[in-house]
């Protein structure tokens, strides 16, 4: 074959696997893909059928050339993550960004569950809009673990963090522990305490023995705010200290800086969410993250070394490798 014919055929097979990505994962209509794409309703069909002709899909969509793609490759390399990257245009809004990411993290997130598992869950914006397109898959003996609490000075949280880990539990028939605390507690005693009770230490014991952690990033830079820093779980003299402290995210209400350090910050001795310590033991550590703006969030939690799994947009994904 010849280089011109090699590189075409190349540039088909990337073309017919973004076309299935956004119609099957995305759930795109042909009219919505030929203008993402810039061609006709017909090409997009006729991608569509070279796509299963070739093997790309079958009941899902299968990404040979994506997972030998440049950008995930390098991802791998650099960070050493597997790497899920979302196509995504960088046209729309950072709102539908999100949804779009969030509904392919909903479908490549099932086979990473299965029965006699755990699964830990940190609630946010990013998980509200994964667990809305979770797609029904039975397991056994498996169960839901809530990692951080969610009431405030405001509300108790549960409503909020409840529809959540049920969309979850539906989801997978799995049972729902919740985790009935502060997310972040007035004074680091109080939590000290409250950790020797039976119920709570109950709840950690399950949380250290997590199979699957599956988490957004908070961050303040945020084009879609996170919900930890914008629905009253922290005052100013809180958001202050983060300043102070050379905060760049977190991971279910644990803070952390650029370098992936979390010692000495001290809103994490008050905070109800596991240690990033914790985190790195698990198996697992499925992270979500959409936009630009959590590129600060993002690097530091690789920085960390929190992540085993990035699900993320193309955009992001192709800045975070940027100098």
């Amino acid at each position: 074959m010849a280089m011109g014919e090699s590189a075409a055929t190349t540039e088909k097979i990337r073309d017919a696997l973004r076309a299935a990505h956004l119609y099957y994962m995305q759930d795109l209509t042909m009219e919505a893909i030929a203008s993402e794409l810039r061609t006709s309703r017909s090409s997009v069909s006729r991608l569509l059928s070279f796509a299963r002709e070739i093997g790309l899909v079958e009941i899902q969509v299968k990404s040979p050339v994506d997972r030998l793609s440049t950008v995930q490759e390098r991802i791998r390399t650099q960070f050493n993550v597997t790497a899920h990257v979302v196509p995504v245009p960088d046209s729309i809004n950072e709102v539908d960004r999100l949804e779009r990411v969030a509904l392919s993290a909903a479908r490549i997130l099932g086979p990473f569950f299965d029965s006699n598992m755990t699964m830990g869950i940190a609630w946010g914006s990013t998980l509200s809009a994964v667990s809305r397109h979770l797609q029904e898959k039975v397991t056994h003996n498996s169960q839901i673990v809530q990692l951080n609490g969610a009431a405030n000075t405001r509300t108790t949280g549960i409503g909020y963090a409840s529809e959540i880990m049920g969309r979850f539990g539906r989801a997978f028939g799995a049972y729902v522990q919740q985790f009935a605390v502060p997310a972040f507690f007035d004074d680091p005693r109080t939590k000290e305490v409250l950790w020797r009770e039976r119920s709570i230490r109950r709840v950690l014991e399950i949380q250290k023995h997590m199979d699957v952690a599956l988490f957004g990033l908070g961050s303040l830079l945020a084009d879609v705010p996170s919900h930890v820093y914008s629905s009253g779980y922290l005052d100013e003299d809180d958001l202050a200290s983060l300043t102070q402290w050379g905060v760049v995210g977190d991971v279910a209400t644990v803070f952390y800086r650029a370098d992936g350090s979390s010692d000495d910050i001290p809103l994490n001795a008050r905070s109800s969410g596991p240690s990033l310590e914790l985190m790195r033991r698990v198996s697992r550590r499925v992270c979500v993250v959409s936009g630009r703006s959590k590129l600060p969030a993002l690097r530091g939690a690789l920085a960390a070394g929190v992540i085993t799994d990035l699900i993320v947009d193309e955009a992001t994904a192709h800045s975070l490798l940027e100098p």
